[in-house]
């Protein structure tokens, strides 16, 4: 397993924009595909986005195409999440999550390294 410290949550109003980092440490951080989810107040934990090891395939949930975009830095071993426009609906803790495969993929049962979380608040 990966060892996984996200950051950069707070709060902001809506419309705004935050960027979250994932950093790893353990396993070679390239080895891995990286997800971000989320679980809002009273909800299922949810699929944000992924990217695979070499960050050229990624693949977003529809409420957040076209505004948040992930990334990675292998040589940093450290994965972001940029998020623009925010909404309230956007609201939740995020997860950064790592899966030993080199395929995007979205379920959470097939991430097996998870952070602690970060909270971001949108506010309206």
């Amino acid at each position: 397993q990966v060892h996984l410290v996200e950051s950069g949550g707070g709060l902001v109003q809506a419309g705004g924009s935050l960027r979250l980092s994932c950093a790893a440490s353990g396993r070679p951080f390239s080895a891995y595909t990286m997800g971000w989810f989320r679980q809002a107040p009273g909800k299922e934990r949810e699929f944000v986005a992924a990217i695979n090891w070499s960050g050229r395939s990624t693949y977003y949930a529809d409420s957040v195409k076209g505004r948040f975009t992930i990334s990675r830095d292998n040589a940093k071993n450290t994965v972001y999440l940029q998020m623009n426009s925010l909404e309230p609906e956007d609201t939740a803790v995020y997860y950064c999550a790592a899966a030993d495969t080199r395929m995007v993929i979205t379920t959470e049962g097939r991430y097996n390294s998870w952070g602690q979380g970060t909270q971001v608040t949108v506010s309206s």
